[in-house]
């Protein structure tokens, strides 16, 4: 062999080793790391599998390899590896709901990542599959088990020096109430508990002893997504968000025939997956308070002036963002949201004042921003002259180019010209008070669509 090619070799033959050696090491590192457990029915049956409670652990130092942690995983001296728990840190714990064949919930880690990312934290992930597996109401029967469990290992934290002030429970499903009941075992003085979409089987007519409620940490907030099914209906915490009124999300599917996940539980798990886009921090995901969705809709409600002009926000925001003390309780916000992250939407009022109609009529209503729209039709009647609706609309109304106006009604009623005395739009909440955008003065004609365009900047109107 000619030597100039022996470097040459020697140089592959140590990539190809370095190379395997490091797929060895790393298989060898994901061996190590810790992971929550599946069970199956053959040993549910043969109740080989008891209620199980373990704890894994993730930081910013070992994002990627889980750490199993307990009671002993502070003192080092039992330990054959330092644990990456920081008490000077606060604390995010991740409670998994229902599991409903035994499987290891997936996105668990996913979520504890998403909290890592957005803060420098613990998060400890509650295992409790096999407790969680199968029979829902002998699920049920555990769950206040398994917060006793968990409680244990809070006391113990805190002989460490942690405060429970310091702890987040983040509780998903039948979790919420698991987080609950660890916040009634304190007397309410855990620092807050978020509930992704709390279940409501068996819990909606239940005592607040028995379900999440604000009086289990200092501050609860609660998003609802599938309250007509798997989800509770009622508020639960401080701050409740009803995400599209809180059953129906745009998106999922509303046809038993479509993917089981679309039609079974994509508006129950929506809810966790909006909290992870929200810890992305790419928009801002507020809602409105009001007394029903309804009445949301229907722009009667406007403005956040129960929390003192500052509408809550989905996040890790302190308290949602209410800076005034107490914070009120049990309060309902609504808000609309997309199909697909980052799940925001603005929120645009629109008012249509028109003369008095001899026959009813409808109306199409459509604004444009540059190759996106947002279509809603309105059902005029001969008794009422001023409609309002809210419309949920991808891009900010200072960016909106048109708005159009047809009426579509002349297949079903009677109604000719449409006479418009104003089209008004405007952002709410209105933060800044800006005045509307108002068109006055239009006439709609059957097959003759009006429309205005508008000459805006963000800011500047």
């Amino acid at each position: 062999m000619p030597r100039e090619r022996k470097p040459i070799l020697l140089c592959v033959l140590t990539v190809c080793i370095t190379s395997l050696v490091v797929g060895v090491e790393e298989r060898q590192r994901d061996d190590d790391c810790a992971d929550l457990n599946n069970t199956t029915w053959l040993e549910y049956r043969q109740q080989r599998v008891k209620l199980q409670v373990q704890y894994l652990l993730l930081t910013r130092r070992n994002m990627r390899c889980a750490q199993m942690f307990n009671q002993e995983s502070l003192t080092e001296t039992q330990q054959q590896q330092p644990s990456y728990f920081n008490v000077s840190r606060p604390t995010k714990v991740i409670v998994h709901g229902y599991r409903a064949v035994g499987s290891k919930p997936s996105w668990v880690k996913e979520l504890a990542r998403a909290l890592l990312r957005a803060q420098d934290v613990n998060v400890l992930i509650v295992d409790w599959v096999y407790g969680a597996s199968f029979a829902y109401n002998l699920v049920v029967e555990n769950y206040k088990e398994v917060a006793v469990q968990i409680s244990v290992l809070i006391n113990q934290l805190q002989n460490h020096g942690c405060k429970l002030g310091s702890f987040h429970f983040i509780g998903i499903s039948l979790g919420a109430h698991v987080a609950g009941f660890v916040g009634t075992l304190f007397e309410g003085k855990i620092g807050r508990i978020t509930g992704l979409d709390p279940a409501g089987p068996m819990f909606k007519g239940a005592d607040t002893f028995d379900r999440l409620d604000p009086s289990d940490a200092q501050f609860v907030d609660a998003i609802h997504t599938d309250s007509d099914y798997f989800g509770i209906s009622i508020p639960v915490g401080h701050v409740d968000f009803f995400l599209n009124g809180g059953k129906d999300q745009i998106g999922c599917a509303r046809s038993r025939f479509a993917s089981m996940y679309g039609y079974v539980i994509c508006d129950h798990m929506r809810a966790l997956h909006v909290y992870m886009s929200a810890l992305n921090g790419s928009c801002p995901l507020t809602g409105i308070p009001c007394f029903s969705y309804e009445e949301f809709l229907k722009g009667h409600c406007l403005d956040c002036d129960v929390f003192k002009g500052t509408c809550p926000t989905i996040g890790l925001s302190e308290n949602s963002g209410i800076s005034i003390s107490p914070v009120p309780k049990e309060q309902k916000v609504f808000l609309l949201t997309t199909s697909s992250p980052p799940f925001c939407s603005h929120h645009i009022l629109l008012q249509l004042e028109v003369f008095p109609l001899d026959k009813s009529a409808e109306v199409q209503v459509t604004l444009t921003t540059y190759d996106q729209g947002t279509e809603r039709r309105l059902r005029l009647r001969t008794d009422t002259t001023v409609y309002r609706m809210v419309l949920s609309h991808p891009i900010a109304l200072c960016e909106v180019e048109s708005i159009e106006l047809k009426n579509t009604g002349f297949r079903f009623y009677r109604q000719g010209d449409i006479h418009v005395k104003s089209v008004c739009l405007s952002d709410i909440p209105s933060i800044r008070r800006e005045e509307p955008l108002c068109v006055n003065n239009i006439h709609v004609r059957r097959g003759a669509p009006w429309s205005h365009d508008f000459v805006q900047v963000c800011g500047i109107y």
